[in-house]
């Protein structure tokens, strides 16, 4: 007998998820289709504008170029532009003979500073391929203070060398320098050792922050700062040795791999277009098994070519005489190539670029060890920037709703993560810029002491100017404000579809193609592969090693001998800059289209119904926690009660801050030294003193109203509670600039204590006394009777 009661429920079920197939079907149609109206409206409206522009420089051009002296600057021009020429081939030729030369010693690092070798890493028992130095300042800095907190520089190992972080004097190093920090720098070598892991490199910097640890015995934690991939090696390290960190910087650092803005951040849909991750295992294998870094630096050169492959040959061309000393000094870094053993690029792609494995508490180094970013106890400073399309601040900050449901579960944690944007700056300028070094760099340092200080919260750390200087302020802010910021993730869900995809076509590489290509890829072949890469070939074709450039100094020094450049009105000079700009805008638009077609493919393959039912166990949201059942958090309720005079003067502080919503930089740096310099708090150490801020952070946000009514029981002595509502006082500032919480909060702690600050001055009375005309009064009748030594104590 068939049961129809389960068949009509099992056709009901068919139905429906037909049904949500269908859908999700037809959903996709209006995102595909209003993509590609939004492509084809930026780029018709880019080119309308640029070629409208050509156009009027051209009508403003033309009556110029049929003068009577036009003869004279077409002769002018020629000559100019024929030496140009040569001067442009010469500098290239010397770019190409450096790549050789440097490529043959090792290419060191290209560090504008001297150093000295603290740590070998190919000594080490897991010998890795990086080395830990210290920066010697130069002649005309002060040495470094000896007991000063160290400042520890992990730069990108990205397809590129070491040391563009301190590529010049304005720089990180510099910053670190100037600020009186002993600076140390982990720099890395060309190739790989054998067999060398990721989990071997988090063991060897661990081994380096010791060493560091060793060498500054009285110093605190020191300072870490990771440049773009060297900022997810410092996240691994803090995770996995939070022991050894102080403050974490992380600048232009992506964390979150699946996260951009549709119409841009073209580069995270690669993965999905060309085949998840087989193409860098295919590239290890044809290199022998390793990967060359050349392959990064052409995708980077890719992503926007209009830049890479016109524009700053263009300006080179264009301005020879000026720009060849820079252009030859960036070159040193950008055309030097260091190579991945294939298990380390393989762990990148599967565990970050694809697998977004790492916000998820899913990564696994490769001896076992997990990845927790949890685990991190020191504060974390991320910087991004609004004008970086490499790492978008999408990147660079959506891992923080990815790990936390909430801003109250980053405190019941005792995390501090502070984030700040810079406008416009580009990606290499967050390194590089003198003008980023000197502002976020450099306050950044300054207040690396303070930001220990803060309770634990979110917060952003806004730089502005008043007066000529810049100050800091750091403003509290909540999940939904990163949120806000970064955008929609629907398309996320498609990321995750990519990574299921990703296992798949790997294991179907792995079983199939892998061995023939392992085998018949011996040393010589590979050598000849990576001689062949066109970057490389590119060196080579344009250096003294080609005959057609073998006289090419001679005919350099002659140029430069007669050189006679062109007049700065010159009409030919105005045209050529048009020309390279036109040139340029069609690079851009061939970018334009060829993202536009990446994206499209992209949506198409992977927001179908399908692969939306791959993506859906790899797309699991982080679980909302009761906090209230965290251990700690049940336990500093309960020590509400418990506690003295250090432990009411940090709650009322942190009411303060919360209720202010936000902490200047100059009430941070009272804060700081109050917790500091004075007694009991310059007894404690530094574990303890973190220890009562997060207790004490933790009652403030979970305990309600208890967290000032039990002030009482912490301060039940009259002269400490007179003592510390006027430190508090005296940290929050002048009561003329305090806002209507700040003061509202300090009055409930004058009620709660019974007891007035000596300074306390009530606005709300000092205000009916002006409208009455009457003298304002200081308010502390209530305040205890104390004796000289009380006085002097507050």
């Amino acid at each position: 007998m068939i049961d129809t009661d389960k068949l009509a429920h099992s056709r009901e079920r068919y139905t429906h998820a037909l049904n949500e197939i269908w859908a999700e079907a037809v959903a996709q149609w209006p995102l595909l289709s209003g993509l590609g109206l939004r492509h084809g409206e930026t780029m018709s409206r880019s080119q309308a504008e640029a070629s409208g522009a050509a156009l009027a420089q051209w009508q403003a051009l033309l009556p110029q170029l049929i003068g009577p002296k036009t003869p004279d600057a077409w002769r002018e021009y020629l000559e100019d532009c024929g030496q140009r020429w040569v001067l442009f081939l010469e500098t290239l030729c010397r770019r190409g003979d450096a790549c050789i030369v440097r490529e043959k010693e090792g290419f060191k690092p290209v560090l504008a500073f001297d150093y000295d070798m603290v740590v070998d890493g190919q000594r080490l028992d897991r010998p890795v391929n990086y080395a830990l130095v210290r920066i010697k300042p130069p002649p005309d800095m002060m040495a470094p203070r000896e007991d000063g907190r160290p400042w520890v520089i992990i730069d990108p190992r990205a397809g590129h060398g070491s040391g563009i972080g301190g590529f010049k004097s304005e720089s990180e190093v510099g910053v670190a320098l100037r600020g009186g920090h002993p600076v140390y720098f982990v720099i890395f070598y060309p190739d790989p050792e054998p067999g060398q892991t990721l989990a071997d490199v988090c063991a060897a910097e661990a081994i380096f922050l010791q060493e560091v640890h060793a060498r500054h015995p009285r110093s605190p934690k020191p300072l870490v700062t990771g440049n773009c991939q060297g900022g997810w090696a410092a996240m691994i390290l803090a995770a996995t040795h939070p022991d050894l960190m102080g403050p974490v910087v992380i600048a232009g650092a992506p964390l979150s791999y699946w996260a951009g803005e549709q119409g841009r951040n073209p580069l995270r849909y690669l993965a999905g277009v060309a085949g998840g991750a087989v193409p860098a295992l295919l590239a290890s294998d044809l290199g022998g098994g390793r990967f060359d870094g050349a392959n990064l630096v052409l995708n980077f050169e890719q992503l926007n070519p209009g830049k890479t492959w016109w524009r700053k040959n263009f300006d080179l061309f264009a301005n020879v005489d000026t720009e060849a000393s820079r252009f030859l000094d960036f070159e040193r870094w950008w055309s030097g190539f260091y190579f991945m053993n294939e298990n380390e690029i393989r762990w990148i792609v599967e565990n970050l670029f694809i697998g977004n494995r790492l916000t998820r508490t899913e990564a696994f180094l490769s001896d076992g060890t997990p990845v927790d970013l949890k685990r991190i106890e020191a504060p974390v400073v991320v910087f991004a920037s609004h004008g970086d399309t490499i790492t978008p601040p999408q990147q660079a900050l959506n891992w923080i709703p990815d790990l936390y449901a909430s801003t109250k579960e980053l405190e019941a944690y005792g995390h501090v993560i502070i984030y700040t944007l810079h406008d416009s700056i580009g990606h290499l300028g967050i390194f590089v810029s003198a003008q980023v070094a000197n502002k976020q760099h450099e306050q950044i340092g300054s207040v690396v002491k303070t930001i220990e200080s803060l309770a634990p919260g979110l917060y952003e750390m806004l730089i502005t100017k008043q007066n000529g200087i810049d100050t800091v302020a750091f403003e509290t802010r909540s999940m939904d404000d990163i949120l806000e910021l970064c955008g929609d993730r629907k398309d996320e869900v498609e990321f995750a579809a990519v990574a299921g995809f990703s296992e798949w076509a790997t294991k179907t590489y792995e079983l199939t193609w892998q061995p023939l290509i392992q085998m018949l890829a011996t040393p010589p072949v590979a050598e000849q592969v990576k001689r062949l890469h066109p970057l490389r070939q590119q060196q080579r074709f344009f250096s003294h090693k080609n005959p057609l450039f073998a006289n090419m100094d001679e005919l350099a020094e002659d140029a430069r001998a007669k050189r006679s450049p062109a007049a700065k009105d010159n009409p030919f000079v105005a045209c050529e800059q048009l020309y390279g700009d036109i040139i340029e805008q069609g690079w851009n638009a061939y970018r334009d289209l060829r993202d536009a077609t990446i994206e499209l493919t992209f949506h198409t393959l992977y927001a179908t119904p399908w692969m939306k039912r791959v993506a859906a166990a790899r797309h699991a949201k982080p679980q909302a926690h009761d906090l209230s059942k965290f251990p700690r958090v049940r336990e500093a309720i309960e020590n509400a009660k418990r506690g003295g005079y250090a432990e009411g003067i940090i709650r009322m502080l942190i009411l303060l801050a919360r209720a202010r919503g936000s902490v200047r930089r100059d009430r941070l740096e009272r804060s700081d030294k109050l917790l500091h310099a004075r007694p009991p708090f310059n007894s404690m150490t530094p574990e303890i003193r973190s220890r009562m801020i997060y207790e004490q952070a933790l009652i403030v946000e979970f305990a309600g109203a208890d967290a000032i009514t039990t002030l009482a029981d912490l301060l039940k002595d009259p002269v400490d509670r007179y003592r510390s509502l006027n430190l508090v006082l005296e940290v929050a500032g002048p009561i003329a600039e305090m806002d209507a919480p700040t003061i509202a909060m300090f009055k409930r702690f004058q009620r709660a204590l019974l007891t007035l600050a000596r300074e306390w001055r009530d606005p709300d009375l000092e205000a009916k006394d002006q409208a009455q005309g009457g003298e304002p009064q200081i308010a502390n009748e209530a305040a205890p009777q104390s004796d000289t030594s009380v006085g002097s104590a507050a």
